[in-house]
């Protein structure tokens, strides 16, 4: 259940992502197409940060450390350009143009995300 609602999470952050920042944009016809667009878009983000972050944390500390934590930034950005090469490649209606888009798209996205995760927890406790 968790799962499913990081990935609401992250397809709703995606989506005011694509409403905020120029540059970033879903395509296809409004409604369901997009929702699943947006679903699916959520889900490889996810798969990429996941699997590509923590590998680039440990290989890049030194970068943290000497930038005192702003290359996260740019791993953040070049991350986001990869979720749109890959979405490209499933010929998914995701486009991010450039990597100044992506660096305040990835911005956007971790706000967003973080807005919502504070009013929305991740699992039902039983108290």
């Amino acid at each position: 259940m968790g799962f499913l609602i990081r990935l609401v999470i992250t397809a709703i952050a995606l989506w005011v992502t694509t409403l905020i920042v120029p540059g970033v944009r879903v395509g296809g016809e409004p409604g369901a197409n997009t929702a699943l667009t947006l679903i699916a878009v959520a889900l490889i983000f996810g798969v990429v940060n996941a699997v590509l972050k923590p590998v680039i944390k440990v290989f890049g500390c030194v970068f943290y450390l000497l930038t005192l934590g702003l290359f996260a930034l740019v791993v953040n950005a070049l991350l986001f350009l990869l979720t749109d090469w890959i979405a490209r490649g499933l010929h998914l209606a995701f486009r991010v143009d450039g990597f100044w888009a992506a660096f305040w798209g990835a911005i956007v996205m971790a706000v967003v995300s973080w807005l919502i995760s504070v009013a929305v927890p991740d699992r039902l406790e039983n108290r």
